[in-house]
């Protein structure tokens, strides 16, 4: 019987590409990051057509075959780990869900450190660059979620009106992060955030608005809220020693718990059915997984070196912070930060 999703696909659409097929990225990675953040800032506010139309796809098609070839050269990274995950439904997601331990940037030091010895400063700075690294959870599921089957988009409907407030502004996902920025007095700019922040949000944002890339966004997706609760739970704690604001802490507070029941979820809801009615894309949940993952462990590494941290979360050196201070860019405020 002809699987309900292999219907709409295109030919090959679930074809495993060997690696000589990712096209490499050879830029420095910071100008090509700062380009494609500029692009999709501009890429998802609202506008008004204009003269340039002409300039302005072209212009879009170069930035779009830059993101591609940048989501390639991730692929390739995790390409081989992904080929480990199993296609049955049922043990898909127990391996899924066993990336809690053993995916990239778990278990980092980082985040004990945040919590009992980061300095005012050091936070302030450690919060502007999560918050940059993610472009807003709610838009995400919003671009993942279409043309999906009814169950997976319905529970992806729920977890969009969980970070709607449910309807309730005072309870939105996204201006709560904003308090805690507004709380710790941060300038936000792109061009002073570093390459690694910039690259997560997008890879995360090229994955959601690419449909040749849903299931890989899917497994994106729910690698943050698998991941998640840990780590939010730490920053909470120092930014509580810090004397932050219940206000100001009040998002990673209400991720520390809310993200455990999203993925319990997202897992039965949105991944076991669409794998057990498509097998192959279990290749493609993988690698999108191991992606977000991937580039989570590259920024908590670089944001280990600006403090002067090793491997273990020991001061190699005094207190650092790059240069520049906390004036470093949060480009959505509603990014779900923090997670890997």
């Amino acid at each position: 019987m002809t699987s309900p999703l292999a219907l709409d696909a295109p030919a090959g659409a679930f074809d495993a590409l060997p690696p000589t097929a990712f096209a490499p990225v050879a830029e420095a990675p910071a100008a090509l990051h700062w380009r494609l953040a500029n692009f999709n800032r501009r890429r998802l506010l609202p506008a008004l057509p204009g003269p340039h139309w002409r300039s302005e796809l072209a212009d879009e098609i170069a930035a779009r075959t830059e993101e591609r070839e940048f989501l390639d050269a991730e692929r390739r990274a995790v390409a081989e780990q992904a080929l480990q995950a199993p296609l049955r439904a049922d043990a898909f997601v127990a391996w899924f869900e066993a990336l809690r331990q053993t995916g990239p940037g778990q278990g980092d030091p980082l985040f004990p450190w945040l919590a009992q010895h980061a300095t005012l400063h050091q936070m302030r700075w450690f919060i502007a660059q999560e918050a940059a690294g993610e472009a807003g959870f709610d838009d995400l599921v919003a671009l993942a979620q279409l043309r999906l089957p009814v169950r997976p988009k319905l529970e992806m409907a729920r977890n969009y009106w969980d970070e709607m407030g449910r309807g309730k502004e005072v309870g939105m996902h996204g201006p709560m992060l904003a308090l805690t920025a507004q709380e710790l007095d941060i300038a936000p700019r792109i061009e002073t955030t570093v390459w690694e922040s910039l690259a997560l949000a997008n890879l995360m944002l090229g994955l959601a608005a690419s449909r040749a890339h849903a299931y890989h966004a899917i497994g994106a997706l729910g690698a943050i809220e698998l991941t998640a609760p840990t780590r939010v739970g730490l920053v909470g704690e120092g930014l509580r020693r810090l004397g932050v604001s219940s206000a100001g802490r009040r998002y990673f507070h209400l991720h520390a718990s809310i993200d455990v029941a999203h993925s319990a979820a997202w897992n039965s809801e949105v991944i076991a059915p669409l794998v057990a009615a498509e097998p192959r894309c279990a290749r493609a949940i993988a690698e999108g997984a191991l992606m977000r993952l991937a580039a989570g462990a590259r920024c908590f590494a670089r944001y280990r070196r600006e403090f002067g941290l090793d491997g273990s979360g020991q001061a190699e050196r005094g207190p650092g912070l790059v240069p520049g201070g906390c004036h470093h860019a949060l480009i959505h405020c509603a990014a779900t930060a923090l997670a890997p």
